[in-house]
């Protein structure tokens, strides 16, 4: 059987035509999400029940032809499974009880417990690797320490991690013990997720561009290393995917300093800058702004050339600069399929 799309970028091969998939694939634009949310009740009750959560992985893959599937889940369920309190607010988003202190590093569960919590998606992994198209690549992801940490810090996602940054400047030991038990329950959460069928993992450093100078070396790319060496050592030839976002120049590198196979971009950066400073050193992954999703027409067809061309000369996964959005139009990602995959003479 022929190798993988996704398989064959990330190990370094440059296509003729990139693979592709979107962050927030299975999500709120599509119809078909909507209908299994309303059958699981709530979010969390989706993520958790893995015949619902390997529906929704699925339906974009029979929908789009997409490259690779990324399992549903949400990085949050991490804290959950190290015993933070997690609910969703309708219309606001997560919400999570807040540690503030060592006292509340301390309380928190082992990180041999946190299984207890995520068999379910271990169970969803393992049902998605049964029934994936053969040349669908399956991704299994977590939250990267830093990002994890701000929303467990601050209790919910802030405009400027400020909550985080003061524990981190006021309090470095306490604040370094959370972020070391979110690294090792990291590795340990992305390593079942692989024994159960994950062929890629994929870190998500949401908030990595608040960081800056030393905190960006401390606290984005050190414990991205270590999750990533870890699991190679584990795992040996399990492509990793990182994605600090709004690092700037600090993609510049980013693959060679954490042992990432591939760097995925937002749409900050330029496709002709990235390509200059970060796809030397291997595959990258972006950058198409989700904007277009919703808008739509002529300038999503000549910005999806515009990507697949400036990235031509190299390892490429098409993606998104960030994950599309509830207001996106489905037609508009068909047409972002078709003009990456159309015939280049």
């Amino acid at each position: 059987m022929a190798e993988k799309l996704l398989m064959r970028a990330l190990r370094g091969e440059t296509l003729d035509v990139p693979p592709a998939w979107m962050m927030r694939q299975a999500g709120r634009y599509l119809p078909e999400y909507k209908a299994t949310r309303a059958q699981a009740g709530d979010f969390l009750s989706l993520c958790y029940n893995p015949d619902l959560a390997a529906e929704v992985t699925l339906q974009p893959i029979r929908r789009f032809g997409f490259d690779a599937a990324i399992l549903f889940a949400d990085i949050l369920l991490v804290p959950q499974a190290l015993g933070a309190d997690l609910w969703f607010v309708t219309g606001e988003g997560p919400r999570l009880s807040t540690i503030t202190d060592r006292v509340g590093v301390d309380a928190l569960k082992p990180v041999d417990a946190i299984h207890d919590t995520l068999n379910p998606i271990y169970e969803t992994v393992k049902i998605l690797s049964r029934e994936l198209p053969d040349d669908v690549a399956l991704i299994g992801f977590a939250g990267a320490p830093w990002t994890v940490a701000t929303y467990m810090i601050a209790g919910r996602g802030t405009p400027d991690q400020g909550p985080a940054h003061a524990l981190k400047d006021g309090d470095r030991a306490s604040f370094e013990a959370l972020l070391d038990r979110i690294t090792e329950a990291t590795i340990e959460y992305l390593s079942a997720q692989i024994d159960a069928g994950a062929e890629v993992v994929k870190l998500f450093d949401s908030w990595a561009g608040s960081l800056k100078g030393d905190d960006f070396d401390a606290y984005a790319v050190a414990p991205a290393k270590r999750i990533i060496g870890a699991l190679k050592e584990r795992h040996p030839g399990i492509p990793v995917i990182a994605f600090p976002r709004e690092a700037g120049q600090g993609y510049v590198g980013f693959a060679g300093r954490t042992g990432a196979d591939c760097v995925a971009l937002d749409n900050s950066v330029t496709p002709e800058w990235a390509a200059e400073h970060v796809q030397k050193d291997g595959c990258v992954q972006g950058n198409l702004a989700p904007g277009h999703m919703v808008t739509g027409g002529q300038a999503l067809v000549d910005a999806v050339r515009h990507i697949r061309d400036a990235f031509s000369g190299g390892p490429h996964i098409f993606n998104l600069g960030h994950g599309i959005t509830p207001d996106a139009d489905p037609d508009n990602v068909a047409l972002m399929l078709e003009t990456l995959r159309e015939h280049r003479g």
